[in-house]
């Protein structure tokens, strides 16, 4: 139902709230009771001075009235109405629902928010849980000590007589050892509260250079010049890197004065001000390949690329070297995604450029395009392997109908909750009920 026709539900709304009675508030506002019933079944139209003396009536502002539910709250029920599968007749009355009643529609819209942020915490606890090495670690070492209490335990409580010495020793070993595991309890609970601290980002090099990344906004702005000191800007972002994030720092921040120096800032708006975000059209415009493109879009600022897009890059046996995720698209910081990516799949096609629609099964209703492409590294010689790197460009799609097929991925296998994916490697630890396939 369009916006403007909901203004009658918002008035029965506020009416009822407020105490009055239909042909108290028709009384106030100087027309007839069946006039306002119309009114408040939305089939009669209203503006003007009528609105406002509606609304000096009921003493709330006009706009309150006419104006719809706030945009936020709309789409966090489409959100929750696309995730649960609602038929498409029921979606298209989300503004009516939000209107006629607003608690509700806030209350679902809190719910929907939770399971957000539960989502997103499963997704980051399974990350670490797979591939954090202190994570790990703690854990064997809890269980080793769990292990060895129990033992001695099970001695103590056998039938028959120990020696005196030895009661002893395993009283003083089950002490020591539950001593023990409190301390390693409490150092991997303060751990875990830091998760969302710059010491958990910093478990190796490449976790260091990301934290870069992410503080600059992935742009930086000593290197737009063609005359851009590499060693110096690394000095500047660099501070307290070990050696070899460094390393690593100074080859990206290198490929970035390239790809600057190819594609200039000021250059850079005007294209995108005229074509958006498409990468092939980019690169035609620069006369560039597609990767250095999709790069260049990627550290483009804000007041140049107001939608941010998603940048994903791995080398030839599927690590993530690069990783600028979106809010509605993350991307794991330890270990490889999806399989469905067009992130790995464009490694067995080098050079050819593939884009689809996806939307991640685990998330809200946002869908992405996806361009892939997988290009060698460096110069090819005779004789010898080329190596490849592959790249992966997350735009933002608007939701609008269409008949170009929908691909679900999912972050990792283990939060996916498609049972029947081809490209599974683990069970999934959770379900959707009531979804389906697109």
């Amino acid at each position: 139902m369009p916006r403007d026709t909901l203004t009658g539900s918002r008035i029965r709304e506020r009416r009822v709230m407020s105490g009055l009675k239909q042909s108290e508030l028709a009384k106030r506002a100087e027309i007839s009771p069946s006039y306002l019933n119309l009114i408040e079944h939305n089939r009669r139209r209203i503006g003007g001075k009528l609105l406002v003396d509606i609304a000096n009536a009921l003493g709330v502002e006009p706009t309150s009235l006419t104006e719809g539910a706030e945009t936020t709250l709309l789409a966090t029920l489409r959100e929750a109405a696309s995730d649960s599968g609602m038929p498409e007749a029921e979606f298209a009355r989300v503004e009516e629902f939000a209107g006629r009643f607003p608690g509700w529609a806030e209350l679902l819209a809190n719910s929907q928010r939770r399971i957000e942020t539960l989502q997103q915490s499963v997704e980051a606890l399974t990350d670490r849980l797979t591939h954090d090495p202190h994570l790990a670690a703690s854990l064997h070492e809890m269980l080793s000590t769990v292990t060895a209490i129990r033992s001695a335990a099970s001695i103590l409580a056998e039938p028959g007589d120990i020696e005196p010495e030895w009661q002893r020793r395993f009283n003083r070993n089950i002490y020591e050892d539950s001593a023990r595991l409190a301390d390693t309890s409490r150092n991997l609970a303060q751990y875990l509260e830091k998760a969302d601290t710059d010491a958990s980002e910093t478990n190796a090099p490449q976790d260091e250079v990301d934290a870069v990344f992410q503080k600059v906004g992935f742009h930086f702005p000593a290197l737009e010049t063609r005359t851009a000191d590499v060693d110096a800007a690394l000095d500047e972002v660099g501070e307290g890197l070990s050696h070899a994030a460094r390393w690593l720092l100074s080859r990206m921040l290198t490929r970035y004065r390239d790809d600057a120096a190819k594609m200039p800032l000021a250059a850079c708006a005007d294209v995108v001000a005229a074509i958006g975000s498409d990468p092939m059209k980019f690169a035609d415009r620069f006369g560039c390949d597609v990767a250095s493109a999709m790069r260049r879009l990627a550290h483009l600022p804000d007041d140049v690329l107001p939608n941010p897009v998603g940048l994903a890059i791995c080398d030839g046996s599927g690590v993530t070297t690069f990783r600028k995720p979106l809010p509605e698209f993350p991307l794991p910081r330890l270990g490889a995604g999806c399989a469905l990516w067009p992130l790995y799949r464009v490694l067995a096609r080098p050079m050819m450029v593939h884009s689809e629609l996806m939307q991640q099964s685990t998330r809200t209703a946002a869908r992405f395009r996806a361009y892939g492409i997988s290009q060698p590294v460096g110069p090819t010689r005779l004789a010898q392997d080329v190596l490849f790197e592959s790249h992966m460009l997350i735009v933002p799609e608007p939701m609008r109908d269409t008949h170009e097929p929908i691909r679900e991925v999912g972050l990792t296998c283990r939060i996916c909750p498609q049972p029947d994916c081809d490209a599974r490697r683990e069970p999934s630890i959770m379900t959707i009920p009531g979804r389906t396939k697109l």
